[in-house]
C-alpha cells in the first residue's frame, strides 16, 4: 500500500508531537462579562446576611470589650445617669378643705456623674388647689413645670407643694394618675470619648499578673497535652473490633457530655479532706498519715484542676484521633509487620506521621479552649490555693470588685496572648499542608 490512512497517520510514533499540541494563549486575560459580574453581585448579596450576622455576633462584642477596657467603668456605670422621681400625696384628707402636700422625691441615679438641665413637667389632678409654689416652678392651669438646673452626683431632693383638697379630688382623683415627665442631659461614660490606661496599669501592677499568667500557662499547657495523650491512648485501645466496642466508646464520652457542675461537685465530694472516699482509702492503705486537702492546698490544687481538665476533655481528642486512625490504610501495617517491624516502630513511624495533622489541630483548639476555661476552676477552687487564672481574674475584677473596665482589660490581655500563640503556632509549629 503506497498511501497511509488517516487513522494510521494519527497513531504513527514518528509523527511529531507538536503536530497535535495547541498553542498557548499569550494574550491578556479576558475581563469578566456582564453575566459574570451580575453573578458576582448576586453572590455578594446572598452573603451579606451572613456577614451582618457574623459582625453582630462576633465583631461588635469584641470591639465593645476593647472600647470598655480603656474606660474606668464600674457596674454602676452600665446604666446612664438619670433622674429617678417618685410622686405621692402626703396627709390624709377626709373632707373638702383639708390640707395636704404633693411630694416629689427626686434623686440622681449616679453617685459620680453630673446631670444637667433637669426639668419636671406634671399635670395636677382636679380638686387640688395649690397654696404655695417654689421659685423654680410655674403653674399654668393644672400644668406644673419646674426647672431644677444641674445636679451633681448623688444629689437628692424632697420637693413638696402644699395644696387644699377639694371635693372633686375626694370623688375619685389620684395624684399618681398623671406620671411626671423629667428631661435632662448627662454624659454616658460608655459612649463618650474619654479614655485612660488605668485599667491596664492595674492589670500589670506588681507581680500578681505574672503569677496568674504562670498558673494559666501551666494549667493550659499540661491540661492540653494530657488530654491529647489520654485521647491518643484511648483511640489506640478502641481502634480494633471486639464485642461491646460501641458501648465502651460511649462510656469513654461520659466525662465530656456530663454536666460540668455535677462532675465538679462529684470530684469535690470524692476528694474532700474530711468525708471524701479518696482520703479515707489513702489513710487506710497507709499511703498518707493524714487527709490531704486536694483542692485547698498549694500546689496540689493546681495539679488537681489540671488533671480534671485532662480527664474532662480527653474524649474530644479521642473521637478526632480515632476517626483519623480508622482512615489509615491497613496495607501499611501489614507490609511493616511482614518486614519485621515491632508494634512500637509501627506506631512511631507509621501512625504518628499520619496523625500529626489532627494532633496539631487538636493542640491548637484545646490550647485556646483551655486558656479560656473559667467554669472548671471556679467550681472546684474558686481561684483559691494558687489556681487563679486569667479568666478567673476577669470575673473577680468585673464582678467581685465591680470594675468592668479592669475586667475588660484582662480580657484584652487574654485575646492578645491567644493571638500571639496562634501566630507562633502557624509559623513555627504547624507543618501540615493547609494549616
Amino acid at each position: 500500500m503506497s498511501a497511509m490512512s488517516t487513522d494510521d497517520r494519527s497513531t504513527d510514533p514518528s509523527e511529531p508531537a507538536a503536530s497535535v499540541s495547541r498553542p498557548a494563549s499569550s494574550g491578556p486575560p479576558k475581563t469578566a462579562g456582564p453575566l459574570a459580574r451580575r453573578e458576582a453581585r448576586l453572590a455578594w448579596g446572598l452573603l451579606m446576611p451572613t456577614v451582618v450576622i457574623v459582625a453582630l455576633v462576633v465583631i461588635l462584642p469584641l470591639l465593645s470589650i476593647f472600647w470598655i477596657s480603656f474606660k474606668p467603668v464600674s457596674l454602676a456605670d452600665l446604666r446612664a445617669p438619670e433622674v429617678v422621681v417618685r410622686e405621692d400625696l402626703r396627709g390624709r384628707p377626709e373632707a373638702a378643705g383639708d390640707a395636704a402636700e404633693i411630694r416629689y422625691r427626686l434623686r440622681n441615679s449616679s453617685q459620680d456623674a453630673e446631670i444637667r438641665g433637669v426639668t419636671l413637667t406634671d399635670t395636677l389632678p382636679p380638686g387640688l388647689e395649690v397654696q404655695a409654689l417654689d421659685d423654680r416652678c410655674t403653674l399654668s392651669g393644672r400644668d406644673l413645670f419646674c426647672d431644677f438646673g444641674d445636679w451633681e452626683g448623688g444629689f437628692r431632693e424632697d420637693f413638696r407643694i402644699p395644696v387644699l383638697v377639694g371635693q372633686a379630688y375626694l370623688d375619685g382623683g389620684d395624684v399618681e394618675a398623671s406620671l411626671p415627665v423629667v428631661t435632662d442631659s448627662a454624659d454616658n461614660i460608655l459612649t463618650n470619648f474619654d479614655f485612660t490606661l488605668e485599667n491596664f496599669e492595674r492589670v500589670f501592677d506588681g507581680d500578681e499578673f505574672w503569677s496568674v499568667l504562670g498558673v494559666t500557662l501551666f494549667y493550659t499547657f499540661f491540661g492540653t497535652i494530657g488530654a491529647i495523650v489520654l485521647g491518643l491512648f484511648a483511640a489506640m485501645l478502641l481502634n480494633r473490633e471486639f464485642r461491646g466496642q460501641g458501648i465502651l466508646r460511649g462510656l469513654f464520652l461520659f466525662p465530656y457530655v456530663a454536666p460540668i457542675i455535677a462532675v465538679a461537685f462529684t470530684w469535690i465530694i470524692l476528694f474532700d479532706p474530711f468525708s471524701g472516699s479518696v482520703n479515707a482509702l489513702l489513710v487506710q492503705m497507709g499511703v498518707t498519715e493524714a487527709s490531704i486537702n486536694f483542692f485547698g492546698q498549694k500546689p496540689i490544687a493546681l495539679v488537681m484542676v489540671t488533671v480534671f481538665a485532662m480527664w474532662g476533655y480527653f474524649p474530644l481528642c479521642f473521637l478526632f484521633i480515632l476517626a483519623r486512625m480508622q482512615s489509615i490504610p491497613e496495607d501499611m501495617y501489614e507490609a511493616a509487620e511482614m518486614d519485621g517491624a515491632s508494634p512500637f516502630q509501627m506506631f512511631w513511624y507509621l501512625s504518628i506521621p499520619q496523625l500529626l495533622g489532627i494532633l496539631s489541630v487538636l493542640f491548637l483548639l484545646r490550647f485556646i479552649w483551655t486558656f479560656n476555661k473559667f467554669d472548671d476552676i471556679f467550681l472546684l477552687t474558686g481561684g483559691n490555693a494558687g489556681t487563679r487564672t486569667l479568666t478567673v481574674n476577669v470575673y473577680e475584677q468585673a464582678f467581685a470588685v465591680s470594675n468592668i473596665g479592669a475586667g475588660a482589660a484582662v480580657a484584652v490581655v487574654i485575646f492578645g496572648c491567644l493571638i500571639l500563640f496562634s501566630v507562633f503556632f502557624f509559623k513555627y509549629v504547624s507543618r501540615e499542608e493547609g494549616l
